[in-house]
């Protein structure tokens, strides 16, 4: 079975699920790029671009906004920021300016790269290969550097949160003695280790499986030719929820982090 241009299916998949990758030429094997300090440029450039233009909508709204009846764009930024608000105010239960902030950040970004999935596969590896590049992720959520790197900040914040509410003596007795007892200091910290450990990595696996998943599904029923428009159409509007889903987990979990961290035991 071929695909677009001439590609097997094997390597019709293989070229969607390939990152556009920037390293030096010691770090290339076959003309590919391999090794630590391989960069993903599509990742890089999607998610930054995305975040200037929602961003920077959202601050022209509320430059903007008036105390009046507001437009239809200013009331659907509220309603997500007075959605996100009102869940950090029933999850997060001690005081700081930072975490409604981060959970609104952290909602509208994920959701508007996971939203990227729902551009169809082809369109635009095809735009770029116009202009000659040959590879091109478009989801930036399907790449696990990018999601490591969000739930790899979220837990150095996590930490921060830590100290800064318990200071260093509070976060160390606590780390030590909960939940067995000063007695069981080195079972206690083990456990504690466990559990930190484990909230980056299910945080970034959870995104990432999910939107991989996701693409993957895309990439088949685009294989399907004149067949894939009666599946393509019922998966996208089932997707949206996925994507959202996605988004509001990711930010949940954020929130109940911070609340963990903002608590004594």
């Amino acid at each position: 079975m071929s695909a677009e241009g001439g590609l097997t299916t094997t390597g019709y998949i293989q070229h969607h699920l390939t990152n556009l990758a920037v390293c030096s030429d010691a770090a290339k094997i076959d003309g590919h790029c391999h090794g630590f300090w391989t960069v993903h440029a599509d990742t890089l450039i999607i998610s930054g671009l995305l975040g200037l233009l929602v961003f920077g909508l959202m601050a022209k709204v509320a430059a903007k906004a008036s105390s009046g009846v507001p437009g239809g764009l200013q009331n659907f930024i509220e309603m997500v920021v007075g959605l996100v608000d009102q869940q950090v105010k029933d999850t997060f239960h001690g005081k700081s300016a930072l975490v409604t902030p981060l959970a609104i950040t952290i909602f509208v970004w994920v959701f508007v790269m996971n939203a990227m999935d729902l551009i169809p596969v082809d369109f635009l590896p095809i735009v770029a290969g116009a202009v000659g590049v040959n590879y091109l992720k478009a989801v930036p959520t399907t790449d696990p550097n990018l999601t490591f790197a969000m739930s790899i900040t979220v837990f150095f914040i996590m930490i921060w949160m830590n100290l800064k509410v318990k200071g260093f003596g509070g976060y160390m007795h606590e780390i030590f003695t909960a939940p067995f007892g000063a007695k069981l200091a080195p079972v206690n910290f083990i456990f504690r280790i466990v559990e930190d450990i484990a909230k980056p990595i299910s945080l970034a696996l959870r995104l990432f499986g999910n939107m991989y998943a996701g693409e993957m599904v895309f990439i088949l029923i685009a294989l399907l030719g004149l067949y894939q428009l009666p599946l393509a159409l019922p998966w996208a509007l089932f997707h949206i929820l996925i994507i959202t889903l996605q988004a509001f987990v990711f930010m949940m979990l954020t929130i109940v982090y911070m609340s963990m961290a903002a608590e004594s035991h």
